[in-house]
């Protein structure tokens, strides 16, 4: 007899050995429901901490020359950070709603903020420029304040336009009066970048809110040209034009700068010549710490670290757009997008013109260039949008099931609430209280006789028969025993033979004779009679049958009472 050899087992794929490859196990990562909360904050802490250490290489040579320490530059920057991880803490625990509510605030002290600036006495003067505000030994630049009220009231205002249109006007006349006096101001201090800046998160918050293409075309163009007649009517934005043109013009003037930072990158090679080796920074490359930050990457660091940066930029982009595709609520969605293009077109531009690509323009590289302001509000923004990655309702679902990593239960988040476009939470409206009800004055009982009738002669319950009826088991009177028995009785004499008899559930029920004119309304199909009792000819029930018929769903007549 022939034996069948047993089928060979098939080699076990990586799911099954438990083993998985890094595609599959980055795929299933993606999938996860916080998976943007924790691309939003490790990328934040990622260039928070590189941001640290470039500063301290770069900053080093000149806080020495100038304060005698090489850590005074790296402590202020290192104090600005403490200050922009509490506000990012705060920002994670901060309400939609409450955040919705004090935009508008926000948004007035913004403006008062940049009018005091300009005011001598408040506003420090440094390089011809007034841009900043001291307080005490801090100072403040308030353009960095307007850039973040600018994209959370923009959002707030115009997505209120679209569900309340009508509501104190068009949103967006209102978000383009408000800009223009903005970018009047800036450019008193004079602030030609930050302006640019604030005209990118105006530019994405009418495009993503779905403005139509000849209006945003006609926007974008008349922006575009404003900025280069801005930028050739001052004599040393006009250099800088310039020598973008044709840097080796001038290259002890107008085309050193860029020109520095060009040997910087090439000197640096693929791997860079080591961490705190640049050259550059003794006093050959201006602003090494601040503006052209990257110039110094990518000569200590070399190719590598350039671009170890442009792809945590690339992870941030990602993650702002995924929150903003996921997202439900339409405020979280537009403030999202516009914070992802405001962030990565400010990145886009301080590398452009660092590699030659764009003049030069003075916007620092977020969260690695030098700077407080910028430093502490670019981590408030992040926390906001590291809050609208917890919003996702995949998100809310997880952490109301309580699938949060340990790692992260410490910080004490509360758990968000999920999306409702009527709830407070989310609108910041504050909830409508309801309406008083009115109650007269309260009815004394009136006097009942020893019949149980007042003087107008109706009869009503006195509390002690209320409260007799309201008592579970109590044996009822004899009036109303009696009346009870006469219904049973009544009920009984109108059904027809073996109606009284109990049966067990899923038999069927026995049905009248046929002979029986006065039978049940289950009477035999026979006997010339419908369900309903009634025969061809009329009903031939007597008027007291019908009167104390039993009630059912059969016998009830439409509109009657039972």
């Amino acid at each position: 007899m022939a034996t069948t050899k047993p089928p060979t087992p098939a080699s076990p794929t990586p799911d099954q050995s438990g083993r998985r490859s890094p595609r599959v196990a980055i795929g299933t990562w993606l999938r996860g429901p916080l998976t943007s909360f924790h691309l939003v904050v490790t990328v934040t802490i990622l260039l928070t901490v590189s941001g640290l250490a470039m500063v301290l290489s770069a900053s080093s040579v000149e806080a020495y020359a100038r304060d005698g320490s090489a850590y005074s530059m790296f402590n202020s920057q290192l104090m600005f950070v403490g200050i922009g991880a509490v506000l990012f803490y705060l920002a994670l625990r901060i309400p939609i709603g409450l955040l919705r509510r004090l935009s508008s605030l926000g948004m007035i002290v913004a403006l008062v903020l940049l009018f005091l600036v300009l005011i001598p006495g408040i506003g420090e003067e440094v390089d011809g420029a007034r841009r900043w505000i001291g307080i005490g030994s801090i100072t403040v630049q308030p353009s960095e304040i307007m850039k973040l009220m600018l994209v959370l009231w923009g959002a707030h205002i115009l997505v209120r336009g679209q569900i309340r249109p009508g509501l104190a006007g068009n949103p967006k006349f209102w978000l383009g009066g408000a800009s223009l006096l903005t970018f009047v101001l800036v450019m008193l201090q004079p602030n030609l970048s930050t302006t640019i800046a604030m005209g990118i998160i105006v530019a994405s918050l009418l495009w993503f809110t779905g403005l139509k293409m000849k209006w945003f075309v006609g926007v974008v163009s008349s922006g575009v040209l404003a900025a280069v007649i801005l930028a050739m009517t001052s004599d040393y934005r006009a250099q800088r034009m310039t020598s973008f043109l044709n840097p080796s013009a001038d290259p002890q003037q107008g085309g050193y700068q860029a020109l520095q930072a060009k040997f910087s990158l090439a000197d640096g090679g693929l791997f860079g010549r080591g961490p705190g080796q640049s050259r550059a920074k003794w006093d050959y490359l201006p602003n090494a710490h601040n503006d052209f930050i990257f110039a110094i990457i990518g000569e200590e660091l070399g190719l590598i670290g350039c671009l170890g940066v442009l792809i945590l930029f690339a992870l941030f982009a990602y993650a702002g757009m995924r929150i903003a595709m996921r997202s439900l609520d339409p405020f979280l969605r537009l403030f999202a997008a516009s914070v992802t293009v405001w962030t990565i077109a400010q990145a886009f531009i301080n590398i452009g013109y660092v590699v030659g690509l764009l003049p030069v323009t003075g916007l620092q590289l977020p969260l690695i260039s030098a700077g407080g302001s910028s430093t502490a509000i670019t981590l408030a923004t992040f926390g906001l949008l590291a809050s609208a990655a917890r919003h996702e309702p995949e998100a809310i679902a997880a952490l109301r099931a309580g699938k949060e990593r340990r790692s992260l239960r410490w910080l004490r988040l509360p758990v968000p609430v999920p999306y409702s476009p009527t709830s407070p939470y989310w609108t910041g409206s504050r909830p409508t209280k309801p309406a008083p009800v009115r109650r007269g004055p309260a009815r004394r009982p009136a006097p009942q006789n020893a019949q149980g009738r007042n003087p107008n002669g109706d009869r009503r319950p006195s509390p002690q028969q209320r409260a007799g009826k309201q008592r579970s088991g109590q044996q009822r009177s004899g009036q109303q025993r009696s009346g009870q028995q006469q219904r049973g009785a009544r009920r009984a004499e109108g059904r027809g033979a073996g109606d009284d008899l109990q049966y067990r559930r899923g038999e069927q029920r026995p049905r009248a004779r046929a002979e029986d004119p006065l039978g049940s309304p289950w009477r035999d199909p026979a006997a010339g009679a419908n369900r309903r009792g009634a025969s061809r000819h009329g009903d031939v029930r007597s008027p007291e049958s019908r009167r104390y018929q039993g009630p059912g769903p059969i016998d009830r007549e439409r509109g009657s009472r039972w």
